[in-house]
């Protein structure tokens, strides 16, 4: 870089003295001066000309001397690093293409403005895209309302199922990831036998149930008619009666809770209504009151005189599942909370307990069905482990929210949240 230097303050300090010369033989001083520096001006230019020739032309740099040789290295040198990262990008953009591709699930790249940027072979298989659809908006292409709302929400936790526009009977279970600067990734998975097996076991889990259904009443009925004449049966067969009575009991919420929890599952959405919350809150509690063990209090409180749009049997029996379950686990002399109060984003029916809490690690799995806290707990209380379930698809049913929160040894709390969307404010 030096030397470059050097040549070009040599080449200069020539160019002056040679005007100095001309101009001390000539006498003509300002004109000698003034050639001298058009022949360097032309020379930046002649080299200019030839940079942009070079740079639109592609090849090898121009030769030269002087600053100008070390302008055309440095940039032949720059190209060269930059044509090298560009190939090492490129490669890295085809092996993600070609990895993207290969998977099973549709892939589609949305632009800021939903237009299609680039899809995989699946999307192809699944959704029915073709290469000339590159640049059309996906709304257009797969035209389902729940899809279009889907799209128009950005709600990008959530997933939408809608049915496969290409496949017969398919099942589409589609989730967005948003990533980079205004872009999102449309991922859509064939769940066509994730559904189907759902649908064969929820049929199993109802048709066994009504099929046992009948021969349990009939049992039961025996078991009531020898429970009755106890009195004069020897001790230890009244033992065995109660046994039996306790279990078929045990057997007929069983069912009864499969049967409302495959109904919930598979059963299609009864028409809203309003649902005087006050009121229902007033009569599960005035149910529950009989259930309560003396020394026990329940406190209502209803801060709130909303009503609720929904399905007033559904909502009955996640409340009387929760204020049930409190109950089983308050303590003897405990106190067992209800309350009914408004929220920012809507209003919040919590019940709580003082018992003896719920470990951490439980909180994740106490709406799946059968799941227990205790498994080896085998006094009275001891429940079904469908309750919680019940109570998780009647808030989806809902629109609402299910919240758990407990600390071992100071008690629980369940916080049914519903959106300010289902709520009737005001008389009816």
């Amino acid at each position: 870089m030096v030397s470059s230097w050097r040549s070009e303050f040599f080449w200069l300090a020539v160019l002056v003295l040679v005007g100095l010369f001309v101009s001390k033989v000539s006498g003509l001083y300002f004109c000698s001066l003034f050639l001298c520096v058009l022949a360097y001006l032309i020379r930046h230019i002649y080299h200019l000309n030839r940079l942009v020739l070079w740079l639109r032309n592609g090849g090898k740099p121009p030769r030269s001397s002087g600053i100008w040789d070390d302008i055309y290295y440095l940039i032949y040198r720059l190209r060269r690093r930059n044509k090298s990262r560009k190939k090492r990008l490129l490669a890295m953009l085809e092996r993600f293409r070609t990895a993207t591709a290969a998977l099973p699930d549709a892939t589609v790249v949305l632009s800021a403005r939903d237009e299609i940027d680039w899809f995989n072979e699946a999307a192809e298989r699944l959704l029915g895209l073709r290469k000339g659809d590159i640049g059309q908006p996906i709304g257009n292409l797969l035209r389902n309302p729940r899809f279009a709302e889907f799209l128009r929400g950005s709600i990008y936790e959530a997933t939408v199922n809608i049915a496969s526009p290409v496949l017969d009977k398919g099942q589409l279970e589609i989730r967005i990831v948003p990533y980079g600067e205004n872009l999102r990734l449309l991922i859509a998975q064939d769940v066509t036998r994730i559904r189907f097996m759902e649908k064969v076991r929820s049929d199993f889990v109802s048709n066994v149930s009504h099929e046992l259904r009948t021969p349990l009443t009939v049992l039961r009925g025996y078991v009531e008619t020898l429970g009755d004449a106890d009195e004069d049966l020897p001790l230890h067969y009244q033992k065995i009666i109660r046994r039996m009575d306790e279990q078929t009991t045990r057997m007929q919420k069983l069912i009864d809770g499969l049967l409302s929890l495959t109904k919930l599952e598979t059963g299609t959405l009864a028409p809203s209504k309003r649902v005087d919350t006050v009121l229902l809150i007033n009569n599960v509690c005035e149910e529950a009151r009989i259930l309560m063990k003396e020394g026990q209090i329940l406190d209502l409180r209803l801060e709130s005189d909303a009503d609720l749009l929904g399905t007033e049997s559904e909502l009955r029996s996640a409340l009387s599942n929760l204020v049930v379950n409190a109950l089983k686990y308050a303590r003897g002399d405990g106190t067992i909370t209800v309350c009914w109060r408004d929220e920012a984003s809507g209003a919040a029916l919590e019940v709580g307990d003082d018992g003896p809490g719920i470990a951490a690690e439980h909180l994740p799995r106490l709406t799946e069905r059968f799941y227990r806290a205790e498994p080896g707990k085998s006094d009275g209380n001891k429940g079904i482990g469908l309750g919680l379930a019940i109570v998780k698809h009647v808030m989806t049913r809902h629109e609402g929210e299910l919240k758990i929160t407990s600390t071992l040894g100071i008690g629980s709390c369940f916080s049914c949240k519903f959106p300010e969307k289902r709520l009737l404010r005001g008389p009816s």
